[in-house]
């Protein structure tokens, strides 16, 4: 499964990789029977789309991006073009504030009563009015048991020089400096130029230290394959990996990590708006939303969903950790502009050590 990245490099800002839905010249965009979703890839089981359509008669172009950047480009250029995104948090918050999307009439979602009343009320969406929680999950530490033995407690072994050469990082600013500012002992939403300074300075201390490389997906298979020691990774990914390979596991460090919520939107203007709530309110069915996290392997918000899986996959700490660990992991939240130019020189001075 591929995770969200969440700006996973920094000409994630400006390159646009995508292309608007190829079906869209050949048909009447917003006329009933049609929605558009530009969604991640690989982040829906695209079975489920067909049997919407089956089931509602609504045809569903679907194209995908890879980052939260893109995403939020291609929709803030191309009003008027897409009925639902999937941002993560702290895009929500910044598409809010700027405008950019459509309040839901939850009339025409009655699944939202499914949604565990843990993901309502949240900071990117304090009065749960333009967004549904889709999916949820960490940031920590997959590592190879065979070849680290010590308990994992503290983000400070990716600094250990035992671990030199066998060490993956998160190749994304926020990520990656929300690591070091949580090692630092700052919040990962830090706004002060000094703590964010220092937390640049420990990155490339880091790199005297283990040599890390940083990489984006890539680190899914060589983990699996046994190529390094230990990777900072998102939580469903973690399960992917030790899916495939019993000898990896996954730690979130007692200092505190990041939680993370994506969540399903409607832009502005939406063409179809009734239909993307139609869809949203599909996807939020139970047995839809079981058949959909079972297939991306992330966490569910839903509730109903949640009920409905297997002891061992509710069971699983990397999956559904633990309310002691939940509660010291925070969300992004949305930086302002000249915050965010900081953390982008910041993340540039260490790749180009």
């Amino acid at each position: 499964m591929k995770r969200f990245k969440k700006l996973s490099a920094l000409v994630a800002t400006t390159l646009l990789t995508t292309t608007l839905f190829a079906g869209c010249g050949n048909s009447k965009v917003g006329e009933n029977g049609t929605i558009n979703f530009f969604n991640v890839g690989d982040y829906i089981d695209e079975a489920l789309i067909k049997k919407f359509e089956k089931e509602t008669g609504i045809k569903v172009n679907y194209d995908t991006y890879d980052t939260n950047e893109i995403m939020y480009q291609k929709v803030k250029t191309n009003p008027g073009t897409y009925d639902i995104v999937v941002p993560s948090d702290y895009m929500i918050e910044k598409m809010i504030k700027e405008d950019m999307l459509e309040k839901i009439d939850y009339n025409n979602i009655p699944n939202y009563q499914y949604i565990n009343p843990e993901f309502k009320d949240l900071s990117y969406d304090p009065n749960n009015e333009y967004s549904v929680p889709y999916m949820w999950g960490t940031i920590g530490i997959l590592y190879d048991t065979t070849k680290v033995t010590e308990p994992i407690k503290s983000w400070d072994i990716l600094w250990d020089s035992k671990y030199k050469d066998e060490v993956y990082m998160f190749n994304s600013l926020r990520d990656a400096l929300a690591i070091s500012l949580i090692k630092s002992g700052y919040s990962i939403n830090s706004t002060n130029p000094s703590e964010i300074d220092q937390a640049k300075q420990a990155l490339i201390e880091q790199l005297s230290l283990t040599s890390p490389i940083y990489v984006n997906d890539e680190v899914k298979d060589n983990m699996i394959a046994g190529e390094k020691a230990l990777a900072t990774v998102w939580s469903g990914d973690a399960i992917y990996c030790m899916d495939s390979n019993p000898d990896l596991a996954y730690a979130i460090p007692e200092e505190g990590s990041n939680k993370w919520v994506d969540g399903l939107v409607i832009p502005k203007d939406a063409p179809n708006k009734a239909g993307a709530e139609a869809f949203i309110n599909f996807l939020c069915d139970p047995e839809n939303a079981k058949t959909n996290v079972e297939y991306i392997g992330y966490s569910t918000p839903n509730k109903a969903a949640y009920d409905l899986l297997d002891d061992e996959t509710k069971n699983n700490p990397a999956a559904y950790p633990s309310d002691q660990v939940l509660d010291n992991c925070v969300l992004f939240v949305d930086l302002d502009k000249d915050t965010l130019k900081l953390y982008e020189d910041a993340f540039t001075e260490v790749l180009s050590q």
